[in-house]
Formats: C-alpha cells, structure tokens, sequence
C-alpha cells in the first residue's frame, strides 16, 4: 500500500514522530510531501527535518505561501505520477485548492483520497471555496476529523461519507516526558539569563501564537493579580507581541515577564519542564474557536499541570486532568493559579493524571495506528 500525505504542518519537526510511527506499521510504503517553509500571521517556520526515519520526506514548492485557502503544490501532479500512490492523504481543510487540487489529481491517477478537518464551526464559504468543499465531499474516499464538533459540520454541509475522529498528531511520550531528579537539579541551579524566568519564582507558562483570539492578554491581566513571587514565560510570535508587551509595563508587571520568542519545536521538551503550570486561555471568535489545542498534549505529557479557557475542544482534551475557567473570566483564571501556586501537592497529582491521559489518549503511536486502520479500510474498499 502506497501512501503519499501531502502536509504543510509537518515543517514542524516534533509532528514528523507520527510519520514515523506510520512507516513502522505494516504493509505501507510512506510518502511525505512538504513545504520548504510556511509562513501565516504567527511568524516563519522552515522545514525542520527533525524525524525521518522509514519513509521519504520531499520538499515541494507553494504558490501563495501563507494563504490557508488559496495555497498549493504545483508540481504535485509530477510528483503523484512518479510515485504512483495506492492513497493520497491531503492533510487539509475541504474547502481549500490545495486539497481541490490534490484530490482531483489523485483521482486521475486512480488513487483513492481523503482530507483531515479540524473545522468545529459551520461556516458558509463564497465561491469558489464552496465548489473546492463540495467537490472533494464527492471525491473522497473518506474524512478524518480532529474533534467530534467537525463531524457534526461535515453532515451539515452535505458530506454522506466515512469519517473518523483522529487528532492530527499526538505527542511522543519518550521526548516529552517529566524531567528527572536530576535534571530538575541541573535547572534549579542554572542562573536566570536574559528573558528566562528565575527557577525559584512560581512559573506560569504560555506556548503558542500572539494573536488576539488565543487571549494572552487576559493571562497578563491574571497573572497581575497574583502575590508572591511568581514569573510568567510567554514562547510563540506573532502580531500581538508588542501589544502585550505594552501591555505588561501598564501592568506594571513588565519585570516578570519573559517573552521568548519562536524555538523550534526539538526544544519545547526541555522547556516545558521547568514551567510549574501551562495555560491556553483562548476566547471564542465569529470565525474561530479552539479546535484542540495540541500544547496541552505536550505540556501534560511533560507532567505539567494545565489550565484552560471552557472553550471549544479544550474541555475534551484536559478531561479531569487540569483545571477550567470560564472563557474570558480573568477572576477565575487568578483564582485557578493562586490555587495551584500555593499547593505543590495539587500540582504533582494533576501532572500526573496528565500524562497518564496522553500516554491512554493521545501519543503518536496511537495516532498513526488508528490513521493506518483508516487507510487500510480505503485500500480493501478500492
């Protein structure tokens, strides 16, 4: 069985892992075709070969390189006829022309195909993203889905075919996994440099995009509400930074937090261990709410605590693994912190029940397991 998958998520390295584990499985011959780059409002990210063990990882250049809905491969037709695929797994939404793109070439190639949503909302698109979602409806051989919100959207708009809830990638336990006794030891004795928190102030950590609907804002104005020592390391880019940073001086809380930047994704295993709590306090939009929220995954994987807007699909994940607020309510976001800040005890049981639900839930072996299934469901069918 010949399998290409067509993904420009995985110019993160740490997602490769399930590749990785795909090409492990049986009976599968694994094609990965990959941007050089990507680039969108949340900052640049190059290719980083990081897992590349047991299948092909090509590159291929995008035409309109940032766009979610208008991007796509041309030389993707050259490349499917060299690699005459069995499946063509386009790793994207329906209603964009990549994945109008692709599908149509793996029918003329005699490929069956599929697409991967995340889209949790019933958004009504103008032409010709209407046309793209209708025809790969007819097209493919089935859907995966990342949450359960996005098969009850799929029905809505007129898709009649299989789908499965699989998340897009889940998290490999033996890199993101608790510091040792040791390597706790080694972090309380480094020496806070430049924008890195102190190890004896509680740390509160954020990772992900600075943009308005993923509410670090609202975490700003929590964290301001704290006593004690405590410090606040935010890790991602975008277009909010300087907002927020401003933010911080009116605050008056400017001192205790650390913007980090973008790192790649190799290094956030090492990173979320020295956080005592991390938090997603995302807020719904008209367009957008949190479809996953894949940071948690990493950060309980690690045994970190986790604290979460009730929002979207943010609930599922956590299940009784981490503490919710109500979205938008930076009073009961202070309140969840001041919780955990003053009881190490809490902390520990809660990391724990987290990496226990990755490790039933959510690892990469168990993703690549179920998505091979499906594949090998679409193979016996064709």
């Amino acid at each position: 069985m010949r399998v290409v998958m067509v993904s420009k998520a995985l110019v993160v390295g740490a997602y490769q892992r399930k590749l990785e584990e795909l090409a492990k499985l049986p009976g599968i011959e694994l094609t990965a075709i990959v941007p050089p780059s990507w680039h969108d409002r949340r900052g640049h990210r190059k290719l980083d070969r990081a897992h590349t063990h047991g299948y092909e990882l090509l590159t291929a250049a995008l035409v309109f390189n940032g766009s979610y809905h208008c991007h796509f491969y041309p030389t993707l037709g050259r490349l499917l006829r060299r690699l005459r695929p069995d499946i063509l797994h386009m790793d994207e939404e329906p209603y964009n022309l990549a994945a109008w793109h692709g599908l149509r070439l793996a029918q003329a190639c005699g490929a069956a195909s599929l697409f991967f949503t995340w889209q949790n909302l019933p958004r009504r698109y103008p032409w010709p993203f209407s046309f793209f979602e209708q025809a790969n409806y007819r097209r493919a051989a089935c859907a995966i889905a990342g949450n359960q919100a996005a098969i009850a959207v799929l029905r809505s708009k007129g898709y009649r075919g299989p789908v499965t809830v699989i998340p897009q990638f889940g998290v490999d336990p033996e890199i993101f996994r608790p510091a040792t006794a040791a390597e706790r030891g080694t972090q309380g004795n480094e020496e806070p440099q430049g924008d890195a928190p102190s190890s004896a102030a509680f740390t509160v950590g954020y990772a992900g995009g600075l943009v308005p609907e993923k509410g670090v804002d609202l975490l700003l104005h929590a964290c301001a509400g704290l006593s004690g020592v405590w410090s606040l390391a935010i890790l991602g880019e975008g277009p909010e930074r300087g907002r927020l940073a401003a933010q911080a001086e009116r605050l008056g809380i400017a001192g205790r937090v650390h913007f980090l930047g973008h790192r790649p994704s190799t290094e956030l295993p090492a990173i979320y261990p020295r956080w005592d709590v991390l938090v997603l306090p995302s807020r719904s939009r008209p367009n957008w709410v949190e479809q996953f929220g894949r940071v948690l995954i990493e950060a309980m994987a690690c045994g970190v605590p986790v604290i979460a807007a009730h929002t979207g699909e943010l609930p599922n994940v956590i299940g009784d693994a981490g503490l919710l607020f109500e979205e938008g309510d930076v009073g009961g976001l202070t309140s969840a912190l001041t919780a955990l800040a003053a009881n190490g005890s809490r902390r520990a049981e809660l990391g724990q029940r987290g990496r226990a639900r990755v490790l039933a839930r959510f690892t990469q072996a168990q993703i690549a397991a179920a998505t091979h299934q499906v594949y090998q469901q679409i193979y016996r069918v064709n």
